[in-house]
């Protein structure tokens, strides 16, 4: 069939025109595919690239103990976050978004800056550098009160036994900010999470913790109801003791 030049003309760049669009969608393609992967890349952590957390310095830290109630019988939110040295993929966040955004949860370095997390899905996993310390910082932006039930490594940062999604926690008021700087030695302070090796962990070498556990944050919280009377003198056996570098022997 014989066209028009002007008309041969409009086909060849219609041609080349859906040749590169065919060519920029092929282009893009691994790049989504790999997206689509990045939960599976993010769970594989190779052991030079492992962490754990720690038994830091000795930082000041004063509590009291507090009587309240827990409205439900199980916890109303659960989440945890996974941490190591390799670089993760997946959307940035600054903080991790709890209970419909009624509480926001983020990762704090030495210089008070929120370290990065990154989201596939409805994980969230963190790059960490040895050496460096850091703290976990929650946020409430209701009216309402929560306590806030932490983990590191599978031990539970008040009393340095194994986690319980159900043991007693920190208190977060209304519309105020947690810090919970490390795990808690005493009334009056804590020793710092300093994230290292996984064999120089807590976890490691206490006999309440396992090695196995270590490169994991976890967080439970309660809607509270609060009594009007306060115990301020708690005993300090409640709280975690200090690792012990040869556990086997008594």
């Amino acid at each position: 069939m014989n066209l028009p030049k002007d008309i041969k003309k409009r086909v060849h760049i219609l041609f080349y025109l859906l040749l590169s669009l065919v060519l920029i969608a092929c282009s893009k393609a691994p790049s989504e595919y790999a997206s689509s992967n990045d939960g599976a890349n993010n769970e594989h952590v190779s052991n030079n690239d492992r962490l754990g957390t720690t038994w830091g310095d000795d930082v000041s830290s004063y509590v009291k103990k507090v009587e309240a109630t827990r409205l439900t019988n199980k916890p109303i939110v659960e989440s945890t976050l996974r941490y190591s040295a390799k670089k993760y993929t997946g959307k940035s966040v600054n903080s991790i978004s709890l209970y419909s955004g009624k509480i926001s949860f983020s990762i704090i370095g030495d210089n008070d800056e929120k370290l990065p997390v990154f989201r596939s899905g409805s994980d969230y996993f963190m790059s960490a550098q040895d050496g460096q310390s850091y703290q976990l910082k929650y946020e409430n932006h209701t009216d309402r009160t929560y306590e806030i039930i932490a983990s590191v490594d599978g031990i539970d940062v008040l009393d340095g036994e194994k986690a319980s999604k159900f043991k007693t926690g920190y208190v977060l008021s209304p519309h105020k900010t947690l810090i919970i700087d490390g795990f808690r030695k005493s009334d009056e302070s804590v020793a710092s999470f300093t994230f290292g090796k996984t064999e120089n962990s807590y976890a490691a070498n206490s006999e309440q913790g396992s090695e196995s556990n270590t490169g994991i944050i976890g967080v439970s919280i309660f809607e509270l109801s609060l009594a009007n009377d306060y115990k301020n003198n708690v005993s300090k056996s409640e709280y975690a003791q200090a690792p012990n570098a040869f556990p086997a022997d008594k």
